[in-house]
């Protein structure tokens, strides 16, 4: 007998072996070869670049799971080539085994198109110069497969130029698991758009443009003809490029020929890189490695980079490094990885060894021209004279301390809602001064609880407190709202100059609030007071993807409301949400004076408590819930569209929402919000710094 979720007894004997299915074979194989849509398109652009393209632009949806596609100009696919382009260990770059020691090309094990096609539906449009049309085809399975049912699979004539378009659309469709584990579609993007720079760079005759659908601008656009350090220039920035250095080495420099020995062709290589110097210092090492043309990785290439910046570099800071590695093909096997992400060579020791000192004589060479500042003696009298002297502060180091100074908005007439509305509801005179920043902030008092797990939540903000984020947030100025529907604004801290998301910045706040006032929360009032039930039917109405769930949207609105009213005393005592016994919604928890919640949101969150909030645990309830209820809080723009698009009364609501940002969610940030370290990953970046503004203008 046998317990269940257990392995058989060895008693019952060995299981029988079965041969898998092709279909589950084809998709295994897939999983080995595409693992997200950025590996994707690093196969697809391989192929373009062994196709002889010069150009190649990309087009992406949802972070490429609903589309990515590709088109180039490069030889195109012959017409008699088409049936079998996606069927496996199909490829035109080796016939014998023993070709695998000579390839000069990216793919050449016929997995790439088999493996999109076996996790997505993928067409294909190509067109050779003798083409006198272009074809089009469709794929699945690795095979030709018809559009519509009874139709034929066969390529059909199509316009089209020279070079091929390949679409992928809906990866991973059959595929369920691996779809789930992929991030959001923003960090999918941000992984192509990764994957694009980086070929990019080393293929600067090429000319790449990346998009998303439906943008007229792209994020990526290289023209074709450049250098590298063009490239570099173009794609990461002038601070990385001012401070380039340039090395090259090979096996047949002076240093290997001093022993009059001639080296095997076998073993010969050359290399090329560009690096930053000495001056240049980022928090993340940025390193860009080709071998043989091919974007891989190698952790002791990467360790000794980083061993050489050692003793340059402070600690924690880190340089851009770009190498391009050429070996002869002979010495290198390409056929350890399924996606060619990592290869191995003869000689590795030798030859990083080789390419590590020259960086290293370089970097030291360069570093001997700066400039150190050292502590002298005040035994001198004379310099103990010169020391004591007034120093000038530069213009470049000077601050604005003055909070009189005029602000990106300070030009238009921005006015609070209690000024607009007047007192007593009615319409107000207002005023083109706001009161200053700060002054509207009132005492939170953090409440008396005494419960283990809200003491826990309110340790973790303690100890989750980064300082110098923190210490800006306290010290800053608000300069100006940047763009109200993409919640960006503009801040500065002594002389530097922060774009921060407001609206992450908002959720912290009011979450870090709430933690702070449970169980003594103010509440707000409505009058009258709605029905939970229609609210939540909204809200439940509005929602995409409730037909895949097992329970009717009737079943839907009735958990979620039973829940809410079952707990309506718990609720109303430690959130001062108060629910009436016939299902009213009568107050709402005020986390900040003289702030108020966009109301459109209340269905859409009282919706998410039914599904969102950990019931089960009691330090997981209260955390979930206050976390649904500081996104509930977030300020959002009234309609998301240009003002030129809005009348008259959404105008003065948008100017509420940004009166409420500047005048009472930044001065609440400084006085109350532990800033994470989290905000700094996307949502606090460094956009101009003076000094350094000091220094480009200086040059010109």
């Amino acid at each position: 007998m046998t317990t269940q979720g257990r392995s058989p007894s060895p008693s019952l004997g060995p299981q029988p072996i079965r041969r898998l299915e092709q279909s589950v074979i084809n998709r295994i194989a897939a999983g080995e070869i595409i693992h997200r849509p950025a590996s994707a398109l690093k196969e697809l652009i391989e192929n373009s670049l062994d196709a002889g393209s010069t150009s190649i632009r990309v087009t992406v949806k949802d972070g490429g799971m609903k589309l990515l596609q590709i088109q180039d100009n490069g030889s195109g696919i012959r017409r008699d080539d088409i049936p079998i382009l996606a069927e496996r260990f199909t490829t035109s770059k080796l016939a014998t085994f023993s070709d695998l020691s000579r390839l000069t090309t990216y793919g050449f094990r016929g997995e790439a198109l088999a493996s999109i096609s076996y996790v997505a539906h993928m067409t294909v449009v190509t067109k050779t110069k003798a083409d006198s049309c272009a074809w089009k085809a469709y794929y699945g399975d690795g095979a030709l497969v018809p559009t519509k049912a009874g139709t034929s699979a066969d390529p059909k004539p199509c316009a089209g130029n020279d070079g091929t378009m390949i679409t992928v659309e809906n990866l991973f469709y059959n595929t369920p698991t691996r779809l789930s584990a992929l991030r959001s579609s923003s960090e999918e993007y941000g992984r192509i758009l990764d994957v694009v720079t980086k070929y990019a760079i080393h293929n600067p005759h090429v000319s790449f443009t990346c998009r998303k659908a439906g943008s007229s601008a792209p994020d990526v656009s290289t023209p074709s003809g450049s250098t590298t350090a063009q490239a570099i220039r173009l794609l990461y920035g002038q601070s990385i490029a001012k401070e380039l250095l340039h090395m090259t080495a090979s096996s047949h420099s002076p240093e290997n020929d001093e022993g009059g020995e001639e080296i095997p062709e076998k073993s010969s290589w050359d290399a090329e890189a560009h690096f930053t110097n000495a001056n240049y210092q980022a928090k993340k090492l940025v390193f860009l490695l080709f071998i043989n043309h091919r974007l891989v990785e190698s952790t002791k290439i990467r360790k000794a980079v980083e061993a050489v910046y050692t003793g340059i570099l402070p600690k924690g800071a880190s340089p851009f490094v770009y190498v391009s590695l050429n070996i002869d093909p002979r010495s290198v096997d390409v056929n350890v990885h399924p996606t060619k992400r990592e290869v191995h060579f003869l000689n590795d020791d030798e030859i990083i060894e080789r390419i590590c000192d020259v960086l290293q004589e370089k970097l030291v060479g360069q570093s001997q021209s700066r400039v150190f500042e050292y502590q002298v003696s005040l035994a001198s009298p004379v310099l103990a004279q010169m020391i004591d002297m007034p120093k000038k502060t530069l213009s470049q180091h000077k601050v604005r301390t003055s909070l009189q100074d005029r602000t990106l908005d300070s030009m238009f007439p921005v006015i609070s809602p209690s000024q607009q509305r007047g007192g007593n509801g009615s319409p107000g005179t207002g005023m083109n001064t706001p009161p200053q920043a700060g002054s509207r902030v009132r005492d939170i008092k953090e409440s008396q609880c005494y419960l283990t797990s809200v003491r826990s939540l309110r340790a973790a903000v303690v100890k989750g407190k980064h300082n110098h984020l923190t210490d800006i947030l306290q010290k800053h100025t608000f300069v100006g709202i940047v763009d109200v529907n993409k919640c960006l604004s503009l801040i500065q801290h002594s002389t530097k100059l922060y774009l921060i998301n407001h609206g992450a910045l908002a959720e912290e706040l009011f979450y870090q609030l709430g933690v702070r006032q449970f169980g003594d929360m103010s509440r707000l009032r409505l009058d009258p007071a709605p029905s939970l039930r229609t609210l939540v039917t909204l809200a439940v109405d509005a929602e995409e993807g409730v037909q895949q769930s097992k329970l009717t949207r009737p079943q839907i609105v009735d958990r979620i409301v039973d829940t809410l009213i079952s707990r309506r005393e718990m609720l109303e005592e430690y959130f001062s949400l108060g629910i009436s016994a016939d299902g009213k919604i009568e107050t709402l928890p005020m986390l900040l004076r003289d702030y108020t919640p966009n109301l459109d949101k209340l269905p859409l969150f009282l919706m998410r408590l039914g599904p969102q909030v950990d019931w089960t645990s009691e330090q997981q309830c209260f955390e979930s819930f206050l976390r649904e209820l500081a996104f509930f809080y977030v300020p959002e723009p009234v309609l998301p569209v240009s003002p030129e698009d809005m009348n008259d009364e959404e105008k003065a609501e948008d100017k509420a929402v940004q009166w409420q940002i500047q005048h009472v969610l930044f001065p609440a940030s400084a006085r109350y919000l532990s800033a994470p370290k989290s905000l700094l990953d996307r949502d606090v970046v460094q956009v101009a710094s003076l000094p350094d503004l000091y220094r480009v203008f200086e040059r010109c």
